[in-house]
């Protein structure tokens, strides 16, 4: 387990604003609550609670991740009338306590999904 530091800085924040992620036309998720995980050199990464994730688009996957600064991620498939999206969204279950925040909390690959504020 690694924390977050000036060589590797985390922040999460309150995203301002509504959030709808969809997949073409159809709506995976719409939020008021979402968070923004800004890390070192990555891309902003809107994490949406869970309970405003459509549940009957998700299928669990069995590809898991390990961050050192998150911990274990289990991730999901999009599935959108007859298409699949494989792992397009990860969780992580029981992040680490730096962490906290995201733990409920669902993240999309970009190039899976588009989002707005409509």
């Amino acid at each position: 387990m690694r924390t977050p530091d000036e060589s590797h800085p985390i922040s999460i924040d309150p995203y301002p604003a509504r959030l709808v992620v969809r997949v073409g036309d159809t709506v995976v998720a719409d939020t008021t609550a979402s968070l923004v995980l800004n890390e070192a050199n990555h891309a902003p990464v809107h994490y949406v609670p869970l309970e405003d994730v459509q549940a009957s688009y998700l299928r669990r996957s069995d590809h898991q991740t390990y961050c050192p600064w998150k911990g274990d991620a289990s991730y999901y498939d999009l599935v959108v009338d007859d298409k699949v999206i494989p792992n397009a969204i990860w969780v992580y279950e029981e992040p680490y306590d730096a962490m906290a925040q995201i733990k409920g909390h669902a993240a999309f690959y970009a190039h899976n999904v588009s989002f707005g504020s409509d």
